[in-house]
């Protein structure tokens, strides 16, 4: 158990005067967020009433198909370095009907900051109390974030206590707003830090992948019986899934992503409601990292993928009207993923997949070759996309087609893309090898 500073109302203490006082005023514009406790069960009230979370990391501000799709809150990774200004956001999800739990930027020690030099921890601190003042009584804010997996290689302890300070900060100043700060993995380092230095949170955010299914016997093994949310989760990382000889990580197709997501909520996120208060999808947008198609729920041309399907379905208990074509993993030259394909500099090879389409829209294929990325960034940082190798393929948009290796030596990764015709689209790729 993290003995967090901040109790949390028994939700049997909520009397009815009590539950008004929550409700904001007319003239108010936040809205009180509270955590209440009820024999060892959590929840979160927004203005008095049960707020149940559906929501995902939102990429590319696409908003309006979040609310589409049944969700009603969604989180950020940055204040002021977003793609578009806080206030412009804040008050397009308020008229959406969604809510917002604001990433606050803070430093990274992996990216140079010293957490030893308290000039450079002072001047981070009054420009998180700015941004805090500034968007603390927006009505569509839900709860506050204190940077991004901060953990992530950290070694100074006191990037704790600056959170901690920070969270302090925002309880001073904004008391309708819980406070939390997010966490790469189940990091017992981290959390014990946490536990020493940062009592003023309200809660933790964990951010897990395929790991996700094992989050339960962790708390349990270290007694934390407090709230959290799962802040990211989704796809198989790319960490968690085998490798080729050569070192290339073998990506799961989309179907086979959207099987997971599908398996993190049903063992995870549903049945452990009553601590798990609040969780957010990744990746409600598109992005490259490893390869253009391993955490977005969406391709970079605008086209959801199976995972929307998922959600749908989580979020109204019911399927989207038409659904996402299925799909099967590629096979190159008769061989999958894992039996290590090589191949030799211009000589051709056959590739094919089996696609099934629910609702028998007729499908289009596209295919395409890459060098595999060469990107070293961790953690999420940005990273250049490999352009695609024209010319390799006789047909690019048959359902079989005809590669011929590229002349240079190296890793490479084909890609088919299958679409429907109604947005939605289905996605695989395999890595090669060329000798």
């Amino acid at each position: 158990m993290l003995p967090f500073k901040n109790s949390y109302i028994p939700l049997a203490a909520l009397t009815l005067a009590t539950q008004l006082l929550l409700v904001p005023s007319v003239d108010a514009q936040a809205i009180k967020v509270e955590i209440v406790e009820n024999n060892g069960k959590y929840q979160l009230l927004r203005g008095g009433k049960p707020y149940h979370i559906k929501g995902a990391g939102v990429d590319h501000l696409d908003l309006q198909s979040l609310a589409d799709h049944g969700g009603n809150s969604f989180r950020t990774w940055a204040v002021d370095d977003g793609a578009e200004p806080a206030q412009q956001l804040l008050d397009r999800a308020h008229a959406l009907g969604l809510t917002v739990s604001l990433c606050l930027e803070f430093a990274r020690e992996r990216h140079g900051f010293d957490y030893n030099d308290p000039v450079a921890v002072a001047k981070q601190f009054e420009e998180t109390k700015a941004r805090v003042e500034k968007y603390k009584d927006h009505p569509a804010l839900l709860t506050w974030f204190i940077g991004n997996e901060l953990n992530f290689d950290f070694k100074n302890p006191k990037v704790y206590d600056a959170v901690d300070d920070v969270a302090k900060m925002i309880h001073e100043i904004d008391p309708n707003h819980p406070v939390t700060t997010t966490i790469a993995g189940f990091d017992k380092k981290a959390l014990k830090a946490i536990k020493k230095r940062a009592l003023n949170l309200d809660f933790i955010s964990f951010q897990l992948y395929a790991d996700l299914v094992n989050l339960p016997k962790y708390l349990d093994k270290m007694d934390f019986d407090e709230p959290y949310f799962v802040t990211e989760w989704g796809s198989v990382g790319h960490w968690e899934v085998g490798k080729t000889k050569w070192g290339a990580p073998v990506e799961n197709t989309s179907s086979e992503k959207a099987s997971n997501y599908a398996k993190s909520y049903l063992k995870v996120l549903q049945p452990f409601i009553d601590q798990a208060i609040g969780n957010y999808v990744f990746l409600w947008g598109q992005k490259q990292e490893k390869t253009p198609t391993w955490y977005g729920m969406y391709l970079d041309s605008g086209e959801e993928t199976e995972a929307i399907d998922i959600m749908h379905y989580i979020w109204n208990g019911k399927w989207p009207e038409n659904r996402t074509p299925r799909v099967s993993p590629i096979q190159l030259n008769k061989r999958m993923a894992y039996d290590n394909i090589y191949l030799f500099s211009g000589k051709t090879y056959q590739a094919q997949i089996t696609v099934e389409e629910p609702d028998n829209d007729p499908i289009t294929y596209k295919w395409e070759v890459r060098k595999e990325s060469t990107a070293t960034e961790v953690g999420g940082d940005h990273e250049a996309v490999p352009p695609v190798i024209e010319g390799l393929i006789e047909d690019t948009t048959a359902a079989k087609i005809n590669l011929t290796a590229p002349k240079e030596k190296g890793a490479y990764r084909l890609f088919v893309y299958i679409y429907d015709g109604n947005n939605n689209a289905a996605h695989a790729n395999v890595p090669f090898f060329v000798k």
